[in-house]
């Protein structure tokens, strides 16, 4: 059953989810602070590129649940999910660039060429940067409604950079577990897609039924 939300209600479920995407941010802060952690960079670290795997993995999941669901009001919320995966993905990035090389910008550069595993993480930041400037309805209405979904196609590239930056980084501990699911996910949810993709350029290729005209210009109804 189709779930339609009210304004207030709809004003609610953002305000509510624009809160919780908070939430891990403000545990790795209080953990830090407390004194709680062994290594807090290294879990901040790991946290914030953790949360922007999940973060890409939500909002890529908006837009089958929206189909499945009819909730077509989810659309709405894809935005601001997406402006989450650049959040906690730039607090990762902020991370390396300060507590491995005390913002040495060169240094930095020459690492990210240097080890396979940051070029690619680098790559998938580098591309966010695009679709968090052009998120806004002004930049919508400036690029062009068609441009700017081509734009944001990116995230199509972005989310196997992202996973294969993940898978890298575990290699060293032959730990594969994480990388594997999260592979799974995106491969599923970008999976689907492509099959949606090819349903409907199958149908729009198809002949249309014979005789179809002359009913509909009889009066007929469908």
């Amino acid at each position: 059953m189709a779930f339609h939300p009210t304004p207030r209600q709809y004003g609610a479920i953002r305000a509510l989810l624009f809160l919780l995407a908070l939430v891990p941010l403000g545990r790795m802060v209080y953990l830090t602070l407390s004194g709680q952690l062994v290594e807090p960079l290294e879990f901040i670290t790991r946290g914030t590129g953790d949360w922007t795997l999940y973060f890409l993995c939500i909002t890529l999941a908006v837009t089958p649940l929206r189909r499945l669901s009819k909730w077509n009001w989810l659309i709405k919320l894809r935005r601001m999910l997406g402006l989450y995966v650049f959040f906690y993905a730039a607090l990762h990035f902020t991370t390396f660039l300060w507590f491995d090389h005390f913002f040495d910008v060169q240094e930095m550069l020459t690492d990210v060429l240097k080890r396979p595993f940051i070029t690619v993480g680098f790559a998938a930041f580098l591309l966010l940067i695009p679709l968090a400037a052009t998120s806004s309805n002004a930049m919508v209405r400036r690029l062009g409604g068609k441009q700017w979904q081509w734009l944001h196609r990116l995230v199509y590239v972005i989310a196997p950079l992202g996973i294969l930056h993940f898978w890298w980084m575990k290699a060293g501990k032959h730990n594969f577990t994480q990388p594997i699911i999260f592979g799974l996910v995106v491969a599923v949810l970008l999976g689907v897609r492509v099959v949606w993709s090819r349903r409907k350029a199958r149908d729009a290729r198809a002949p249309a039924p014979a005789g179809g005209a002359a009913c509909c210009g009889g009066g007929c109804r469908s």
